[in-house]
């Protein structure tokens, strides 16, 4: 009697522990942990993803862990530009193109461009034309560079070198093309569109992800590109059990990527550096010189010994060795991976062409007023909503175009865009963290880059500029008999005390042209965001979401 009184009372025991062990266990897999009700969309449930395993990463991208490391220390400064000031900064996880953009992946824009908008007519002209790197930037007068000003960009011998040429304009709008092109596949892919119909586009009826997710029924021209009834003509929709219900993707299915961009400069030289897999005291304080481990140019490895770890400009008139040994293997630019990557899986982090960054150019970087994910450039803009309460999509009748310095007209929203407008006074109405749509300006501190720097009221009486910079004007008028053409008026002021404004852009690392000095990643330069050079190029990143490691716990409800 006592053995069985024992052991019922063992078992009441182990079942009262296995239902407390299910309550405290339970992670809500198919049901909310607020309500109870399904998730899964069954029984006339609302549905949401509840097997997300985590970003993907998108074409051309490796993962960059996030952390905190120190910005701006520069290991030399015989500039003395005083533009750098040690800082501590911490950069949330994301993604960076493993190499730098190439010729050929720029000539997919420019082909998709031509083919979308045919530049023979009149309307979408300067559409392809505004693309277009600028070939001329080869030419030296006293050089003779006309073998790459004819075929640098387009000879197959190079479609593997990095595109330059392209202004900053320009590496910001293929960003946003190659955004709607991946995630135009991805759909294809996963049958929210046909397989095909990323090649079945024209000026009315290209794709773009904000207007996917924000309108989907304008997407692809309008409704009528939407199927019917699961007829034939399916561009946008799956028809799901033959019915005639539609299925858009939306931000809760997790399926569309976040959008390439340019990289910060904090995460640029945050991915330059490559700390992760270094664990010593000194590295991680911040004192590796390069995106490599040790203090110099050169491979210390026994096969290759003496040969150089990136491609720059050995010193006066060598710009790649003697002939039957180079150092570098190059003269101008390199093929793209010709040298070992960074800790993180990134090639040519120094050397080859120096890169475009998301930032506008300051001499300082206030780490004071913000040390997470550190950005000067936010505009911030808002959809256009029109009378009959949805968002305004830009059409073939209303592209925006803008006319840069030195003439040249770019477009700045396509056919299939929404159309941005600035925030209002009403929508940052007792906002801490913003008042105004343009933020550039914020701390922009260095006041002896104003010409009022030694009398701070009359700096700020009327809106007197900070930074006393040229302001050239490029404007259309019509001549007396009747033809338009652009004026150019260049600002010629003795008075002028600087070069920086808000239309200069950050850009990072050495190039083939620069000497040793230029390879630390944490020096910093700055250049017109509308001009280009022979030695500048770019690459993309994209923002994490999610976990800030990809080994992490899988996210619940």
């Amino acid at each position: 009697m006592r053995f069985n009184f024992a052991l019922k009372s063992f078992f009441t025991v182990l079942v009262a522990g296995v239902l407390v062990g299910c309550n405290n266990s339970n992670d809500y897999e198919n049901n909310s942990r607020a309500t109870g009700w399904r998730l899964d969309g069954k029984g006339g449930s609302m549905k949401y993803q509840t097997d997300y395993k985590g970003q993907e990463t998108g074409p051309g991208l490796v993962f960059i862990e996030g952390g905190t490391f120190t910005m701006g220390r520069v290991q030399d400064d015989v500039m003395h530009d005083w533009n750098n000031t040690p800082t501590q900064q911490h950069v949330q996880s994301f993604y960076m193109d493993e190499t730098e953009v190439t010729n050929r992946m720029y000539l997919q824009y420019l082909d998709w461009l031509k083919m979308t908008f045919p530049p023979e007519e009149d309307n979408y002209k300067n559409i392809y034309v505004g693309a277009l790197p600028d070939t001329l930037v080869w030419r030296n007068r006293l050089g003779y560079n006309k073998t790459m000003t004819n075929n640098y960009l387009r000879h197959p011998a190079y479609q593997n070198y990095p595109v330059v040429g392209v202004n900053w304009i320009q590496a910001t709008e293929f960003s946003k093309w190659r955004t709607d092109r991946v995630n135009e596949m991805i759909l294809g892919e996963k049958g929210y569109t046909a397989r095909d119909a990323k090649y079945k586009t024209d000026a009315s009826t290209s794709f773009n992800t904000d207007t996917y997710i924000n309108a989907p029924t304008k997407v692809y021209g309008g409704n009528d590109s939407l199927i019917r009834g699961g007829k034939a003509g399916d561009r946008l929709v799956q028809v799901i059990d033959q019915d005639t219900t539609h299925k858009y993707v939306q931000r809760k299915d997790g399926v569309l990527l976040p959008a390439y961009r340019l990289p910060t400069e904090a995460e640029w030289e945050y991915a330059a550096l490559g700390l992760s897999s270094l664990r010593e005291y000194n590295k991680y304080r911040g004192r590796k010189k390069y995106p490599w481990d040790g203090q110099y140019t050169r491979n210390g490895n026994r096969k290759t010994r003496g040969d150089q770890l990136a491609n720059f400009k050995q010193g006066k008139g060598d710009y790649g060795g003697i002939a039957g040994w180079s150092d570098d293997n190059a003269d101008i630019t390199a093929e793209i991976k010709s040298y070992p990557p960074n800790d993180f899986g990134l090639y040519d982090m120094a050397g080859n062409v120096a890169e475009w960054v998301a930032d506008v150019y300051r001499p300082i970087v206030d780490g004071k007023y913000n040390d997470f994910n550190y950005y000067r450039g936010n505009v911030y803009t808002k959809n256009a909503i029109g009378q009959d309460g949805t968002v305004e999509v830009i059409t073939t009748d209303n592209i925006q175009y803008d006319t840069l310095s030195n003439g040249a007209i770019v477009a700045r929203a396509l056919p299939g865009e929404i159309k941005q407008v600035a925030v209002t006074e009403e929508d940052t109405y007792l906002r801490t963290q913003f008042s105004q749509s343009d933020n550039r300006d914020f701390r922009d501190g260095d006041k002896q880059s104003s010409r009022y720097y030694r009398d701070q009221s009359v700096a700020l009486e009327g809106g007197k500029r900070m930074y006393n910079s040229p302001e050239h004007e490029v404007a259309a008028i019509t001549d007396s008999t009747g033809n338009a053409k652009l004026s150019r008026n260049y600002d010629q002021s003795s008075e002028r005390t600087t070069l920086i404004n808000n239309e200069v852009r950050v850009y990072k690392g050495g190039s083939w042209r620069d000497i040793a000095y230029w390879l630390d990643p944490a020096q910093r330069r700055y250049f017109p965001q509308d001009m280009a050079t022979d030695y500048i190029g770019f690459r993309n990143a994209m923002s994490r979401v999610g976990s800030k490691s990809q080994k992490g716990k899988k996210a619940r409800n």
